[in-house]
């Protein structure tokens, strides 16, 4: 008997103890994406403190309220056995795509349903001579795709590529340099491998809009930029008023490596990372803020509703 009530009273210590303990709603995915698909918003992003093991997908139908849906990719069942990093998700001819990086490589999977699972027969992935990191596909009005990407040489540095109709690979005749880290606030460490990355890649009356993130991404400068040109293949101007979203806005450390999506009103939105807290990166969490692209003198300039910033949370 004094053996049954010890063991009730620590079950119930237990209990009473955990029925205290707030319940942890974030979401932590680094280096997001959102995809918009027939009335529901699909999360993607590299999942914090499980990187190796593949994609995890949250889907919500008005952006606020957030559900876990397992794993869209699952290691095995498409290239890579490591470093899981930097998802995109786009629809192509009645399929879904996830272009995204494993062990420093760039993959493309495909799937018949935003959720996954996202698999390849041939499970390798696109040829290129140097690492590369930071996909982002973008199909132009056209019908040309160009895959931007981040190579890994003298720093981590822009660049684009047209891509063949199937997504097989690049054209590599075509390769072209966008941009480095160069300007200040670019590289604020002075660091001898300077770091631009997570492209993504908006077109607005003729003129085509590069976001970017610079620094490295345990920097709690990391900071959102913008560059433009008349041309996919550049060159590219950097925006004067770089950059556009940092620490100094929000007052959150290491914001940036994110993605555009337009919402089913037409309006837009970014969504990125930040560090955990201003003394710790990990984990990073999610977060969403709107921008709009604001008629100036020369071009549209854009605007960040900085008190629009939210952190993603679960149900």
């Amino acid at each position: 008997m004094k053996l049954f009530l010890t063991t009730i009273f620590a079950l119930l210590s237990f209990i009473v103890v955990n029925a205290q303990q707030p319940v942890d709603k974030q979401i932590y995915l680094a280096d997001p994406a959102i995809f918009f698909h027939k009335g529901t918003y699909y999360l993607y992003g590299t999942v914090e403190g499980n990187a190796d093991a593949g994609f995890q997908v949250y889907a919500s139908p008005d952006q606020k309220n957030w559900t876990d849906k397992g794993f869209a990719l699952k290691k095995g069942e498409a290239y890579g056995d490591k470093g899981f990093w930097a998802p995109q998700v786009f629809e192509h001819k009645g399929l879904f795509y996830m272009a995204y990086v494993a062990n420093e490589n760039i993959a493309i999977a495909v799937s018949d349903n935003p959720l996954g699972p996202f698999q390849q027969k041939d499970k390798k992935p696109l040829a290129a001579p140097v690492k590369q990191i930071d996909p982002f596909v973008y199909f132009d009005t056209d019908g040309r795709i160009y895959l931007y990407h981040v190579r890994l040489q003298e720093g981590n540095r822009l660049f684009v590529a047209e891509m063949k109709s199937d997504l097989s690979e690049i054209m590599p005749e075509t390769l072209q340099p966008c941009l480095h880290a160069e300007e200040g606030w670019e590289n604020t460490t002075h660091a001898k491998w300077p770091v631009a990355e997570g492209p993504t890649i908006l077109k607005k009356n003729d003129l085509y809009y590069l976001f970017y993130t610079a620094n490295d991404f345990r920097n709690p400068d990391y900071a959102v930029g913008c560059a433009t040109s008349k041309s996919p293949m550049g060159p590219w101007t950097k925006y004067s008023g770089n950059p556009i979203l940092s620490r100094k806005d929000i007052g959150q450390n290491g914001t940036g490596h994110g993605d555009f999506y337009f919402d089913q009103k037409g309006a837009l939105h970014y969504v990125f990372h930040t560090h955990n807290s201003q003394s710790k990166v990990a984990k990073r969490r999610t977060a969403t803020i709107d921008v709009s692209l604001e008629k100036s003198k020369t071009f549209s300039r854009p605007v960040v509703d900085y008190k629009s910033f939210r952190f993603l949370t679960t149900k």
